[in-house]
């Protein structure tokens, strides 16, 4: 059989080796383009470098003490409030858009951590929440739960679900700058005193990025005095 051309075509089916690129040169199959088999090797090396850390990770065994267990739960509760203060603030009216701004990361960012300290508590085999009316008995200052550092009271979330303007906007920043400082404080003793490197750093990132946050809301509350 002949092509268009009249010219004959192959006997069999073209290899990649026979195959000419644009330019003239021999287009090698891809496992003998020596870039490609580079490639391949730093993927596999990668991998097994992730695959070891996963495993290293997974078959340690974790040894949480008293805070560890205690400041996840009591952190998880802590946080509910500020996602519920976030979401409220969220659906008021004629609030300012970086004060609402401010308060979607915070709910976002808290629920996640939320989630994190639910997984951890798992993997550890301890219950999810705080199973007594007592909180921070893990860093030797017992209260009820509802009275946590920085806590809001029901009057103060009744009030934040009424305002609407900027009295919610600044009545949000007050009461978050509090709520922040009372977590900082839970979380700091957790940063000296958890036994899991898991515990440590999840605190220590949660006293970063609430003290960053305590600045960005100071300077609102200054701009709009």
């Amino acid at each position: 059989m002949t092509d268009v051309n009249g010219s004959g075509a192959g006997t069999g089916p073209e290899t990649d080796v026979d195959q000419d690129d644009d330019d003239g040169g021999i287009v090698l199959p891809w496992w003998q383009n020596p870039l490609n088999i580079i490639a391949l090797l730093i993927g596999v090396l990668v991998l097994a470098a992730g695959t070891g850390f996963v495993v290293g990770e997974r078959t340690a065994t974790p040894d949480p003490n008293a805070v560890d267990i205690g400041f996840l739960q009591d952190m998880r509760t802590h946080h509910e409030q500020a996602v519920e203060m976030g979401l409220t603030l969220l659906s008021t009216t004629g609030t300012d858009q970086m004060v609402k701004q401010i308060a979607r990361e915070i709910a976002f960012g808290q629920a996640v951590e939320s989630g994190k300290m639910i997984q951890l508590l798992r993997e550890y085999g301890e219950p999810e929440a705080n199973q007594t009316d007592t909180a921070m008995s893990w860093m030797n200052e017992s209260v009820p739960v509802d009275r946590m550092p920085g806590l809001a009271s029901a009057d103060d979330l009744d009030r934040l679900t009424a305002a609407t303007g900027s009295d919610a906007g600044s009545l949000f920043l007050t009461l978050m700058i509090a709520h922040h400082q009372g977590g900082m404080h839970m979380a700091e003793y957790a940063v000296d005193h958890a036994s899991t490197s898991e515990v440590v750093k999840l605190a220590a990132s949660m006293v970063s990025g609430q003290r960053g946050e305590i600045t960005e809301m100071q300077n609102l509350l200054a701009a709009a005095a």
